[in-house]
């Protein structure tokens, strides 16, 4: 299978640079994976289209300010991006600058200052000096918005770029499936019945990283750091029980519930590194609904929908969508898809 094969045409204009307010004023793509029918709707339509019963699983991870601006101790502009958390001073970072810092060198910002304590290509480990991370970056870090967001972050970022519910901060970008829910929906949704369930997966700047193989099957996910505790598990086998539906809410969710599935029938408590990657072929089982925004041609989130719906159904949703200009990516619309039940005939 190659990347060839979920590729589309997107016009840039189309590309959301800004989101829209309030958080779920955005439109609602349905997809049926066993018909490809689509319908064209509105976000708050989620209140008529769950059921008593159901559960929607969110992943509550917060954004970090990821991104620093600063010098090094000899003087050149340098750009880090935090990739993860070590521990509260420590830090995997990419580093981008004129030339590589040295091990032992100074990185040095408005609040603080990192050294760099070894290189793992294509990352660093840095510790933070002065102050901890965490107050080196809400001091002097900015949020790490998107490459193809082609502006400067802005104040309302940090609380935009954020669900309503980000708990447990690790993620260098935002789940975004999330953003659209503001309180009063969820309130909502809770009075139609509907079951909340967490997980936690800190997001990756790898989820940006273009596929540099033909053949799908050749790539090498990134790995990310995520958390399946127990109670959703129960919640899971609960919801089955009483003929309810699960509803990921995001493909970082539904990662999640896969690597804690790990090719069985039931989700198990999970915590740890994951480098899942689900592409057509895969079964994917743990979810029923997958609540989801538009994604990059050629990217593994467009492999993870296809395998979910089916590549023709998602394809053609999508030439639909441009053709009818939704808005893309992070800041952009979003699409409820139903799971295709023949996955293998995808």
């Amino acid at each position: 299978m190659n990347k060839e094969q979920f590729f589309f045409d997107l016009p840039p204009e189309l590309i959301a640079q800004y989101p829209v307010e309030p958080r779920s004023a955005s439109r609602l793509l349905t997809l049926d994976g066993n018909t490809g029918a689509v319908c064209d709707r509105r976000f708050p339509d989620l209140v008529e289209m769950v059921r008593p019963g159901d559960l929607m699983v969110f992943n509550n991870t917060r954004v970090l300010p990821a991104r620093l601006n600063g010098r090094k101790d000899t003087g050149g502009v340098i750009e880090v991006m935090v990739e993860r958390v070590l521990d509260t001073h420590t830090a995997k970072v990419q580093i981008r600058c004129s030339k590589k810092p040295k091990v032992g060198s100074r990185l040095l910002f408005d609040h603080g200052s990192m050294e760099v304590i070894e290189q793992q290509s294509p990352f660093w480990v840095v510790r933070s000096i002065d102050v901890d991370l965490q107050q080196l970056l809400s001091c002097d870090g900015h949020m790490p918005l998107p490459p193809y967001i082609e502006r400067s972050d802005e104040r309302s970022d940090f609380e935009r770029y954020q669900t309503v519910y980000a708990k447990t901060p690790g993620a260098v970008a935002a789940p975004t499936a999330g953003l659209h829910f503001d309180q009063d929906l969820l309130d909502q949704l809770q009075s139609a019945g509907v079951e909340f369930g967490y997980v936690t997966l800190h997001v990756g700047a790898g989820t940006f990283q273009p596929l540099r193989v033909d053949d799908i099957r050749d790539h090498q996910m990134h790995v990310e750091w995520l958390q399946v505790e127990s109670l959703v598990c129960e919640q899971i086998a609960a919801t089955r029980a009483r003929g309810g539906r699960v509803i990921s809410v995001g493909t970082t969710s539904l990662r999640a519930l896969e690597t804690a599935r790990a090719g069985g029938q039931r989700v198990k408590p999970f915590s740890g590194d994951s480098g899942i990657f689900i592409y057509p072929g895969i079964d994917v089982l743990a979810a029923d609904i997958l609540i989801t925004n538009f994604h990059l041609p050629e990217s593994t989130l467009m492999m993870l929908v296809s395998a979910f719906a089916g590549l023709d159904n998602v394809m053609a949703a999508y030439r639909h969508a441009v053709d009818n200009k939704y808005r893309f990516f992070s800041y952009g619309d979003a699409c409820w898809m139903t799971r295709r039940m023949e996955q293998d005939k995808a």
